[in-house]
């Protein structure tokens, strides 16, 4: 491994120094410690809070277009929440500062690793139980928000990457409490600024903002009580997308209804999930394009798991991901599948400076285990083999694409390891993984792969401190 042969040695003490503030914490057996809100006396109905991580990550061997030799970021994320609530009402505003260090004129810089000094939420909220003696629960949430739905593979709240998603505009809830729940959304996705790589390398800042012509808007429906144990989701989602003065896009006008049924985990039992969606409508292949092209597409997930037992709660699972690709770049059609605000890390790897596979243009089978020796610590080692579904349109992790097809299918394999120890219940949590792809005929032959084709290897360590 080379990952130490490439760092900014002056920078080094900085991270040297926060492990070595964390790591006398997590010796010897852990006291309660109180919260920031418990510290300072703030009262009861006041929630206040502060979440820093800091994460350092190596890799080795880069896969991606135009790309050479090694890569490093030490990435910083800051989140500041506070609420006020009275009766039902919540008021509530998020903080959030993501920045890096280490990086190198290779870092992939962009608005998924930086963000500074931004307000991520900035809420009213009304909560109400029983209305009217009927036995429903009603909510409804307005103004800066983030979001998490479903299995968070098509709109989610971002948790390994070190950017967030954020939203302006109406969330309505209605549930019966462990029965059913309905949730319907207009929302304009808020775009992260400065966006250029040449302002966030001088760690410019400005405040985001969403753009009138851009809006997400859905209903979901959550079922609790389905045969067998199970629950199920039905969901139809619609982005409208349009250029900004600032922003370019793919001028996205898609429709993505879809489905999901599942069984979660439990001791001794077998469980599973199934999940597909349909996308139609229009869309451009990249930023950089102005034609858009009719848009018809899909992704479908399967997964079966059991969990044993017995010590450490070993659990096996099988899973397999399909998202359809464009069989004809030249068709005036585009059959490529878009994860829309989805999050792709509990199922293909870390993203970050790798992020090497997402939800699009993807055949994919593997298998996850998972122990958990205690209730501080766990880890899970997974296996994945890639393919490219349709082999002339691009391996979008990479940018990567043979429109030829000359260069087969094949992207390789991907073993990943990860351990995570909750050194300090509710205060400290220490995290590593590693992540080594063994790049398949594609990956190595593609036009504009990396002339270096030794398998590509990624490492992190990161630190979460909660107050």
């Amino acid at each position: 491994m080379k990952y130490f042969a490439y760092v900014n040695h002056r920078k080094i003490p900085t991270a040297l120094l926060l492990l070595a503030l964390a790591l006398p914490a997590a010796h010897g057996k852990s006291t309660p410690i109180p919260s920031l809100h418990e510290a300072i006396g703030l009262p009861d109905w006041l929630t206040f809070s502060i979440r820093h991580r800091t994460r350092y990550e190596a890799m080795d061997n880069v896969f991606r277009q135009g790309a050479h030799g090694n890569d490093q970021v030490l990435a910083f994320r800051t989140l500041v929440f506070a609420e006020a609530r009275h009766g039902g009402w919540r008021l509530g505003a998020e903080f959030a500062d993501s920045r890096i260090a280490l990086d190198s004129p290779g870092t992939p810089v962009n608005t998924s690793l930086v963000n500074q000094g931004e307000l991520l939420q900035a809420y009213l909220a009304w909560e109400a139980q029983n209305v009217f003696g009927s036995g429903l629960d009603f909510g409804i949430k307005g103004g800066r928000q983030t979001l998490d739905f479903g299995s968070r593979r098509l709109i989610a709240r971002n948790r390994f990457r070190n950017t967030i998603n954020g939203f302006n505009g109406i969330d309505l809830r209605l549930q019966r409490s462990g029965a059913w729940q309905w949730r319907s959304f207009f929302v304009f996705p808020v775009a992260r600024l400065p966006n250029d790589k040449a302002a966030l390398r001088r760690d410019q800042t400005e405040f985001d903002e969403e753009h009138a012509g851009t809006f997400l808007t859905g209903t979901f429906i959550g079922f609790d009580r389905l045969p067998w144990r199970t629950r199920g989701e039905l969901y139809a989602y619609y982005l409208h997308e349009e250029d900004s003065d600032r922003v370019a896009t793919r001028n996205r006008k898609l429709w993505t209804p879809g489905l999901r049924w599942y069984r979660q985990p439990r001791l001794g039992q077998l469980d599973f999930e199934l999940e597909t969606a349909l996308q139609t409508g229009s869309s451009r292949v990249s930023t950089s394009t102005t034609d858009s092209l009719d848009h018809f597409a899909w992704f479908g997930h399967a997964a079966v798991g059991y969990t044993f037992d017995l010590p450490w709660q070993p659990r096996l699972l099988a899973q397999y991901d399909y998202a359809s690709g464009d069989d004809d770049p030249s068709d005036g059609k585009n059959r490529r599948f878009d994860t829309l605000f989805g999050a792709r890390r509990f199922e293909f790897g870390p993203t970050s400076i790798w992020g090497a596979f997402a939800r699009a243009n993807l055949n994919s089978p593997g298998f996850r285990a998972q122990v958990k020796p205690s209730r501080r610590t766990s880890g899970f080692f997974a296996y994945r083999a890639f393919w490219l579904a349709e082999k002339r349109d691009a391996w979008t992790g990479a940018k990567l694409q043979d429109p030829t097809g000359r260069s087969g299918r094949f992207l390789g394999h991907q073993i990943e390891l990860r351990a995570r120890w909750r050194a300090i219940p509710q205060r400290l949590t220490l995290e590593a993984g590693w992540a080594h792809l063994f790049k398949g005929k594609f990956a190595r032959n593609a036009p504009g792969a990396p002339r270096n084709r030794g398998d590509a290897d990624y490492f992190y360590t990161q630190t979460i401190l909660s107050f």
